[in-house]
């Protein structure tokens, strides 16, 4: 009754990641109707187009086990090697033909898979209980429809290639022996042509109900479906830990831009800001790091490593830091007090450089009330 609430109840569609899955064990779309179909088929016409080679050389073969045979120092087991080398060197092409015809059907239709789980032991297999499901089961009740189906259609066509060359085979006996075996064959190739057009039938229903059946196999129930998205996305302390790392990453990245700042606008206490402009390339200033608390203090360290001017600029800093993204301008409001700030570094610059006057004090900068923060 489980199998049978589960089996109701998988209505989803299956996800990329179950048809995968499934391909890794083995599981894919095969027809037995259209491979034996594609093997008869192929075989036959290649005995149709080879049917002259093949008389000639099954009559030399048979003539020289006759000879083989009469001749007085010759030996049975002798004869046996000759003929099934001889059999199986003439057999090549037909086979060879007929497989390669029945790789193809296969692929066509499941495509190529290499499935070494499919070999793996399973218990379930062995159980009897589990073997008679199978053997009531739909998919059996079709599997022998298909067999009744082949059994009809076998015989009927094989009754009307007996009646449509019912003239030609009572004339065999009469002809000579060359064009007997030539005609035998040609009689052989056409028929089994016919049986593997009428068999042909059977695989054009056989594939679309593979097809659906496979479908129908991979449906998964809705908590399959919760669970595999589960699994896909991992799971909290997985993702928990893939975030921190890319923060780490991020974090690195920025910190090793700022030697690059022309500034670095300080709230002493908890937030720093790294600013570069470039009149060539950039409308305004832009943020190149940012950070609070530790972050803020691991900035200024890297700033004053590398000899980057630290301006302590509270309200300015807050206001950039809570507005403006890293890898963006700041904004327009906020250009004036910039400015002012790059100014008062441009000149200091130029003083310690012994270029110039001492810069006077920082005066008060003016932030719009929107872009005042606390803290």
């Amino acid at each position: 009754m489980a199998e049978e609430y589960q089996s109701q109840d998988r209505t989803e569609e299956p996800t990329p990641r179950k048809q995968e899955k499934a391909r890794e064990e083995g599981q894919v779309v095969r027809s037995r109707e259209l491979n034996s179909t594609a093997m008869l088929l192929a075989g036959s016409f290649c005995l149709v187009g080879l049917g002259a080679t093949y008389a000639n050389g099954f009559g030399n073969l048979l003539a020289r086990l006759i000879a083989l045979a009469a001749h007085p120092d010759g030996h049975l087991l002798d004869a046996l090697a000759f003929g099934t080398s001889a059999a199986l060197e003439l057999s090549l092409p037909l086979l060879a033909v007929a497989f390669g015809s029945a790789i193809v059907a296969a692929g066509a239709l499941g495509g190529f898979v290499f499935a070494p789980r499919a070999l793996a032991f399973k218990g379930d297999r062995l159980n009897p209980l589990s073997g008679l499901k199978r053997m009531f089961a739909l998919r059996a009740l079709v599997e022998l429809g298909k067999a009744l189906a082949k059994v009809l259609v076998v015989g009927l066509v094989s009754v009307g290639v007996l009646h449509a060359f019912e003239k030609q085979l009572v004339s065999l006996g009469l002809m000579p022996i060359e064009h007997a075996m030539s005609r035998a064959l040609s009689i052989v190739a056409w028929s089994l042509v016919a049986l593997a057009g009428s068999l042909a039938v059977i695989a054009a229903i056989d594939v679309p109900y593979q097809l659906s059946e496979h479908k129908r196999q991979l449906r998964m129930t809705r908590q399959e479906l919760k669970d595999e998205l589960r699994d896909s996305e991992g799971r909290p302390e997985v993702k928990g830990r893939i975030r921190r790392l890319q923060q780490e990453i991020a974090r690195r990245r920025m910190l090793a831009d700022v030697p690059k700042a022309d500034v670095v606008i300080t709230n002493p206490e908890h937030y720093s800001v790294a600013l570069k402009y470039d009149a060539s390339a950039m409308n305004a200033p832009r943020v190149l790091a940012k950070g609070a608390d530790l972050i803020a203090l691991k900035i200024r360290e890297v700033a004053a490593a590398n000899e980057v001017a630290i301006v302590a600029a509270p309200p300015l800093a807050r206001a950039i830091y809570w507005t403006t993204e890293i890898g963006a301008e700041i904004p327009a409001t906020l250009y004036v007090a910039t400015a002012q700030v790059l100014a008062y570094v441009y000149q200091l610059k130029q003083f310690r450089q012994g270029a110039g006057a001492a810069p006077r004090d920082l005066p008060p900068l003016d932030i719009p009330t929107d872009y005042r923060r606390d803290g």
